[in-house]
């Protein structure tokens, strides 16, 4: 059933049957089983096959490489969809995408034809990973250290918070790499993008030697999908596995990929927002308090009115961010926005629905349980709202230059 809400306006015949058909999946394969594989931090194994049948690992991949070569409004409101039945499942996807994206806007001739026909049937899966145990949304302070030797080069150091780090066979890390540089060069120059292919699974890796993937961290919600770390002891890979051909150019490759991931984490507060309203708004119909529905309580009605109002604005504001980008405009003012408005939102919303449930909110037999615990992901994945912040102040003092 279409709702009046988070409706976008001049979509194509194309796109419609992409969301409906996402819609339905969503409504018969993810949310029938979605908190009872989540509370037991189960790999949705089967629903990610559904999702290869459906083809949606190609989605934004060119056709010419088997993929559906869609626009990034498509992909992000396919997220939506997919948030509002269980988030996990869309971070299965979007750092799979992320890294098809990298490879498609950066990588070389043969990285596109090598990687993208897999990577759009989805038997080759992404993973990307900037981080470390000991910095968070500070890229240019990473310590994981490639060096060149002869046609490879030799990779040491550990990485943090990788999506899909166990069960991706492909994962784009972000490494300091200082060739060729002089002593003071900005630390964004001395940076290098790697493309390594391993096994999936856990422990030392069979394929790739120095390669190891501790077991899966254990977090408070986002479960289901597995969260690891990444320790790189004298790791070979050869140089023409260095994203673009070329040293030196790996933060720029990455920030390229995290602008459009940050599209998709809008995408995801508003599919997780959204599914707070149904939630919310439904359990006030069938609640009865003092002789009525809780629903006929003014303060409910309120409750319910701001939910909506915050649904509807985030969803705009992620449209448009999509749409910019895929115009070729620069888009990471809109991005950022529309990230920190719709994660902000989606915990609002989320924790309106859990007070209308009153006690029943904190039963693990209530999906609202399941949302509370994975809406806070929101405010801090692909940068924390603080970071959202600083890069909107920054954009907006450029755009907005007093002269003299």
């Amino acid at each position: 059933m279409a709702h009046r809400l988070a409706q976008t306006d001049g979509l194509t015949d194309i796109q419609q049957e992409i969301l409906a058909t996402v819609r339905s999946f969503v409504d018969k394969e993810i949310l029938p089983v979605a908190t009872e594989l989540e509370h037991r931090d189960e790999y949705p194994t089967e629903i990610v096959a559904g999702l290869k049948e459906l083809g949606i690992f190609g989605l934004m991949i060119p056709e010419e490489y088997g993929g559906l070569g869609e626009s990034l409004l498509t992909y992000a409101l396919t997220v939506e969809e997919i948030a509002r039945g269980w988030m996990s499942v869309s971070g299965i996807i979007n750092t799979h995408f992320i890294v098809a994206y990298m490879i498609q806007q950066h990588g070389t001739q043969e990285q596109k034809d090598y990687f993208l026909p897999k990577m759009a049937t989805g038997d080759v899966r992404g993973a990307f990973s900037m981080s470390e145990p000991g910095l968070g949304s500070d890229v240019s302070a990473i310590r994981t250290k490639a060096v060149r030797e002869g046609d490879s080069y030799v990779i040491n150091g550990q990485k943090m918070w990788l999506t899909n780090g166990g069960s991706a066979n492909l994962v784009a890390v972000l490494c300091r790499t200082e060739e060729g540089q002089p002593e003071d060069a900005p630390a964004h120059r001395s940076m290098t993008t790697f493309l390594i292919e391993k096994e999936p699974g856990f422990g030392p890796n069979p394929k790739v030697s120095g390669l190891t993937v501790p077991g899966k961290i254990e977090k408070m919600g986002y479960k289901g999908v597995d969260t690891t770390e990444l320790i790189l002891e004298d790791v070979r890979i050869p140089a023409d596995r260095v994203l673009g051909g070329g040293s030196g150019r790996g933060f720029y490759q990455m920030m390229d990929g995290v602008e459009v991931g940050r599209v998709n984490v809008a995408a995801r507060g508003c599919g997780v927002a959204r599914r707070a309203f149904e939630l919310g708004i439904s359990y006030a119909q069938q609640r009865h308090t003092f002789g009525k529905q809780i629903a006929q309580h003014q303060a409910i009605q309120f409750r319910l009115a701001e939910m909506a109002t915050k649904v509807e604005a985030a969803h705009q504001l992620m449209v448009t961010a999509a749409r910019k980008k895929d115009s070729g405009e620069r888009n990471d003012l809109e991005a950022g926005m529309a990230k920190y408005l719709a994660s902000e939102y989606c915990k609002e919303v989320v924790e309106d629905a859990f007070r209308i449930h009153g006690g029943y909110g904190f039963s693990k037999e209530y999906e609202i349980e399941r949302l509370y615990r994975e809406a806070p992901m929101l405010l801090i994945g692909e940068g924390t709202a603080e970071i959202q912040k600083m890069i909107i102040g920054r954009r907006l003092l450029e755009e907005y230059r007093v002269s003299g």
